[in-house]
């Protein structure tokens, strides 16, 4: 079972590194502890250690919860939280990272692991699995759909912070491996830089599509299913055509620009 979930915060330390507070080239060791059985480093079973920038790397291009854990205790949860507040995104805050998350998971359904954990949430009514804490923006890491979209705008547009970081940013969300969100409603000749997240019932992708013609559009599509599964294709494919129907809309009623617009769906709050 994957916690995890798209976090306009990840760009927290790029600025710093940027600032010359923080040194790319710092190796860190993966705790065992923070591996969750996962991707990247989370499912390695040996010693790891890696750079800084390529933690950042496999947290943003493969959604690694260890290696995001990491970073964010490098970097720190109030430095993360002051940044977004500092640039105005007010409905997105953090309260820690995925083995939190994870933690909190377990803890609510009395579960040991994260495979007696999955067996729980199959048995769960849609209004038990929203109850959850991790399912309850009030108790939990929250965003919202047009605060992440508009994050991601400022990112593109350099206003984020140092231009090095922004570019940094754009550059890692454009080598993001999966390609069955935001990219399934989109032919070659597009390019996407996405970040997707999940939780229990939750399944959402942010990211910027970049037309062939030079125009972009920051997208964030959140979707809600009632059966919380590992696997939903269906969910996947909705966040394509939502963000394509969205995409071709505005295309339609404005003139191409290499600005990114906001696309967003109805402010809805999740983790």
């Amino acid at each position: 079972m994957r916690v995890h979930r798209p976090t306009p915060s990840r760009f927290g330390e790029l600025a710093l590194f940027a600032a010359g507070r923080l040194e790319r080239t710092e190796w860190h060791p993966v705790p065992p502890p923070l591996r969750d059985g996962g991707i990247g480093t989370s499912g390695c079973a040996d010693p790891v250690e890696l750079s800084l920038r390529d933690l950042v790397l496999l947290m943003l291009t493969t959604s690694d919860n260890a290696a995001t854990d990491v970073v964010l205790h490098r970097v720190g949860l109030d430095r993360v939280n002051a940044l977004l507040a500092g640039l105005g995104r007010d409905r997105t805050h953090l309260v820690g990272g995925c083995a939190d998350l994870i933690g909190s998971l377990l803890a609510d359904l009395g579960a040991a692991d994260e495979e007696e954990a999955q067996a729980r949430l199959a048995a769960l009514t849609p209004a038990q699995t929203m109850a959850l804490s991790v399912c309850v923006p009030e108790r939990t890491t929250r965003g919202t759909a047009r605060d992440t979209a508009e994050l991601l705008a400022q990112i593109w547009r350099d206003e984020a912070g140092p231009a090095e970081a922004c570019a940094e940013v754009r550059s890692v969300m454009g080598r993001q491996i999966w390609p069955h969100r935001l990219s399934s409603g989109f032919e070659d000749g597009y390019r996407i830089a996405g970040k997707t997240g999940t939780l229990p019932g939750w399944r959402n992708e942010a990211g910027v599509v970049e037309h062939p013609d030079g125009g972009r559009y920051a997208v964030a599509v959140f979707t809600r299913a009632e059966t919380p599964r590992q696997r939903d294709p269906g969910a996947d494919r909705a966040i394509g055509r939502a963000a394509r129907i969205a995409v071709d809309a505005l295309r339609a009623t404005a003139p191409s620009t290499p600005e990114p617009s906001s696309v967003v769906n109805p402010p809805t709050v999740t983790a």
